[in-house]
């Protein structure tokens, strides 16, 4: 059942996509049977002692070979910011989209959007997460930024601002370059203003809804595939528990971070009905965000690679190396990731970029 659909030529939900951008989601989705795709958070931005440096990657530093995906984050782009969240460039990470693009690699872009309704309250208490992404302290939120909220309007500038972005992002000949966008992501928990408990399901597929159309209809922005996204989930009726539709979504993705012993089993279960679910579709797969047991050396062969090499899964990345300049040369970490990782990449289920240059995706 998993692989009776790949003699089809699926295509993204866009009947306007671009044609780099139709070719790279049939190339995604015939890979997605031939191997697991290794992609990276920030990986071309910064390691855990470096900064912007050209052509560095701390995935090459290990390897000698980039990550095939490469993820940005858009956190503070819609507040009209010239650095994320994250304190990066929003040029240099257009910057690096390009080059990873010319490279042959694939791109995925996060969005933490702040709260657009409690960061216009003065934070007299000083709380630490007050007006991020992650203040989770009103369930008003996304009924204030849909059609005849609120904050309706400062919503259509938040996205009027990434839609001059997303355009911005040609190649040399101005050719749009194909991205794959994951905003409103780990839906199933309730860290986000976004969150199952923090929002109704009709208001979160109206909110996908209402972002798609925005790019799709109001900008004629077609090269984007977007990527429908929860947290870990035990069914899959919990995993489509506020999805916006088929005529929107391009990709089924999950979260999940390996927080004990029972990491590999749930895993397990989640990956065989999204990745089912996806295929039944005709949609991408992904697990979009996951990352190791602490203190565990061999986790990528033993946990994670025999668990997402049983499924149809499109890529695996994880999350991003945090800079930190006050290491002394002392307290340095003397590579980026533990001696198991050379393990991940030389499996023959694991696709870095070289596989993804060979496989020629963009079909250039």
């Amino acid at each position: 059942m998993l692989f009776s659909s790949c003699e089809r030529s699926p295509s993204p939900a866009d009947k306007k996509a671009t044609k780099e951008t139709v070719t790279l989601f049939r190339s995604l989705y015939k890979l997605q049977n031939q191997g697991v795709m290794y992609g990276h958070q920030d990986d071309l931005m910064y390691g855990r002692t470096w900064w912007y440096e050209k052509d560095r990657s701390d995935t090459k530093d290990f390897t000698g070979d980039y990550p095939a995906v490469a993820g940005f984050e858009l956190g503070h782009l819609e507040l009209g910011n010239e650095r994320s969240l994250d304190s990066v460039s929003f040029a240099q990470i257009a910057e690096q989209i390009k080059v990873h693009y010319q490279r042959g690699g694939v791109i995925t872009l996060s969005w933490h959007a702040n709260n657009p309704l409690t960061m216009q309250i003065p934070d007299t208490l000083r709380q630490r997460q007050h007006g991020t992404a992650w203040d989770v302290s009103s369930k008003e939120v996304v009924a204030s930024i849909l059609p005849e909220g609120k904050n309706h309007d400062l919503f259509n500038t938040w996205l009027e601002r990434l839609a001059t972005f997303f355009i911005s992002l040609k190649d040399d000949d101005g050719t749009p370059i194909p991205f794959i966008f994951r905003p409103y992501h780990e839906h199933s928990g309730s860290f986000f203003w976004w969150g199952t408990n923090i929002c109704t399901d009709e208001e979160y597929a109206a909110l996908w809804r209402y972002t798609v159309d925005f790019f799709r209809y109001k900008k004629d922005i077609h090269n984007i595939l977007y990527a429908y996204n929860t947290d870990r989930v035990t069914s899959l009726e919990q995993y489509m528990r506020g999805y916006p539709g088929d005529d929107i979504i391009d990709m089924l993705s999950l979260d999940m971070y390996d927080r004990g012993e029972q990491f590999g089993g749930e895993l397990d279960i989640a990956l065989e009905f999204v990745t089912m679910e996806a295929i039944a579709r005709n949609k991408l797969t992904a697990l979009s965000e996951t990352g190791g047991r602490r203190g565990m050396q061999d986790w990528w062969s033993s946990v994670l690679l025999p668990v997402v090499s049983k499924y149809p899964v499109g890529y695996v990345l994880t999350w991003r190396h945090t800079y930190r300049p006050w290491f002394s040369k002392m307290d340095a970490p003397a590579q980026p990731f533990p001696d198991d990782f050379i393990n991940l990449y030389n499996s023959p289920t694991t696709l870095f970029l070289k596989e993804i240059q060979e496989a020629n995706i963009y079909n250039r």
